[in-house]
Order: structure tokens, then sequence, then C-alpha cells
């Protein structure tokens, strides 16, 4: 008994000196450690892997290690994993040279979008190119009905540049000129000056109506200033959705609702603008709200026009 004792001794002794260790560390491309990184040991079957994690210097070391082929997996958060594989002599203590992960494309891949003011820039780009007959702007008309909702900023510039677009100045001129040749509003008197007045009225005139309708009420109550061209369906089906964006429009959550903003707008403007002709001229209440009333029959003829007609005769569009 005492013989195979000794026997079974010896032979446990010598596989213990069969067995080594190995060591190392876990770095990142610029050399710095890489704590708590996950590192396997794996011994081709001859024995159950190992693992373990590198410490705070990104250290790590595996004892008791049987001789052979050895392969070595290290992973970290953010890293790409590495596979380092090797042979390891009967009793030796290896230590391995610093192991450097790369950063993981994937893991750092970011996912770029536009936000919905980016979006709605790229789009008034297009529609700031469209021109009826390639001269007079549609900046207020989109083809997309999908089209991202305008913020007030963007309601405010669109409106300027339609504003003062070089068409405003001539359409106005021309304004002040049939209102020169027909005497309208007498207390501006004749002669360049009565004209300089007209021209400017009109020019205010337009300026203002385009701030309420397009500004203004919309950015209060969150509605598009804008035209949505459907362009399908029925003639029938086409003019009836005309007709009803005077009183129906796209909210900035993209759902239609009634228009406030521009039935507000068309009461609201001619009593703003009622005050920039003399005073003897200007428009009694009755006059003002009989022809609001008349302005929305002219909205929903334009509202016709652009579902119809536009499209046909606008250039540059996109």
């Amino acid at each position: 008994m005492k013989l195979f004792l000794s026997a079974a001794l010896v032979c446990a002794s010598a596989a213990f000196a069969q067995q080594g260790g190995i060591t190392g560390s876990v770095v990142d491309g610029a050399g710095a450690s890489i704590a708590h990184a996950q590192v396997k040991l794996s011994l081709e079957g001859r024995a159950p892997d190992q693992e373990t994690q590198s410490g705070d210097n990104g250290g790590f070391s595996f004892a008791n290690v049987a001789a052979g082929a050895y392969r070595l997996s290290i992973s970290a958060k953010g890293f790409a994993a590495k596979t380092v594989a090797g042979e390891l002599a009967a009793g030796q203590s290896l230590e391995l040279p610093p192991t450097a992960l790369v950063i993981d494309t994937v893991a750092t891949e970011v996912n770029v979008t536009q936000t919905q003011v980016e979006v709605a820039e790229a789009q008034i780009k297009v529609q700031e190119k469209q021109r009826l007959l390639g001269v007079v702007p549609n900046f207020f008309t989109s083809y997309d009905p999908a089209a991202a909702p305008l913020n007030a900023r963007q309601k405010l510039e669109l409106s300027a540049k339609a504003w003062f677009d070089p068409s405003s100045f001539v359409i106005g001129g021309i304004i002040a000129g049939v209102w020169q040749a027909e005497n309208t509003h007498k207390g501006f008197g004749q002669g360049a000056q009565g004209y300089a007045k007209r021209y400017g009225a009109s020019f205010a005139d337009y300026g203002t109506m385009l701030l309420l309708d397009k500004v203004v009420t919309t950015s209060l109550f969150k509605q598009d200033p804008r035209y949505f061209y459907r362009g399908t369906g029925s003639t029938r089906s086409r003019a009836l959705y005309a007709i009803s964006r005077t009183f129906v429009c796209r909210g900035d959550n993209k759902k239609d609702q009634f228009c406030y903003s521009s039935l507000i707008n068309r009461f609201g403007t001619g009593f703003v603008t009622n005050y920039y002709y003399p005073a003897a001229d200007r428009d009694p209440t009755g006059t003002i709200l009989r022809n609001s009333v008349i302005g929305l029959g002219f909205d929903a003829a334009e509202h016709l026009f652009q579902e119809f007609v536009a499209k046909k005769i606008t250039r540059k569009r996109h």
C-alpha cells in the first residue's frame, strides 16, 4: 500500500512539474491599460477552459496551465475581440507581450440622422426655386405630402424672401401706378409724392399680410402656412380638397385641423392695414368685414389655381 501511495505521489508531482503559467496585459491602441477585459484560456480539450478579467493595470495571469497548445480569447466593451495562440512548454512560465485591442468600428458607429429642422431647411431650399412662369414666387406650396413642418424662424425667413423678392417690388409698383391713375386713396394726392405713398402702402400691406398670415398666427396656433398639393384622385375630389383648405390646414403635428390662423388673419389684416391709408379713405368696419368674407372666396380660388394650374407653369420645380 505504501508503495502504491508513493508511486501516485511521484506521478502527481511529475504532472504538476509539467504545468506552467501564462501572464500578460491588455492595452488599447495608444498603449493605455484596459481594465476588466474578459480573458478566456482554452487548452484544445486537454483541460477545462479558464476565464479571468484584467486588473486595473490591464494585467492578467493563469496558473497551473498544462503544457501544449493554448488559445487566449480577449474581449472588452467598445473594442474588437482578439485571439492569441501559442505553445506552452512543460513547466514554462510564459510572459506575453501586451495585447493591443483596436476600437470596434461596429460598436462606435454613429447613426447620423437629420433633425426635423434640418430636413425642413433642405425642403425650403427646393420651395424657394418654385416660381410661376419662372418669375413670380410660389414659395408657399409644397409638392411633398410628407414635408417636415416649419419652425417660427423658417416661417419668417420664407415670408421675408417672398416679401423682398424683386417681383414684389415690381408688382407693388404696378399696383401703385393703377391706384395713381384711378386716383384711389385720394388723400395721398398726385405726383411723385402721391405715387410714393401709394407704393409704400401697397408694399407694407403685402408684408403685413405675409407676417400675420404666414408667421404670427401660424406660429401661435402651430399650423403650417403652406398649401399641400394633392394631385391625385378625381377632379371633383381634388376640387373639394382645394376649397376645403380655406378652412382646414395642416398643423405642425402633420394632422389636418381647423385653420384658425388663416381665418383670423383674413379678418385681422384688414383692420391693421386700414391704418396705412389716409383717414378719409379708410374703410369702415362693415366694409372690412365684407371684404374679408369676399377674401375667403379668393382664397378658395387661389387653392383651386394651385391644385390644377400652378404646378404646370411653375419653373425650377424639383
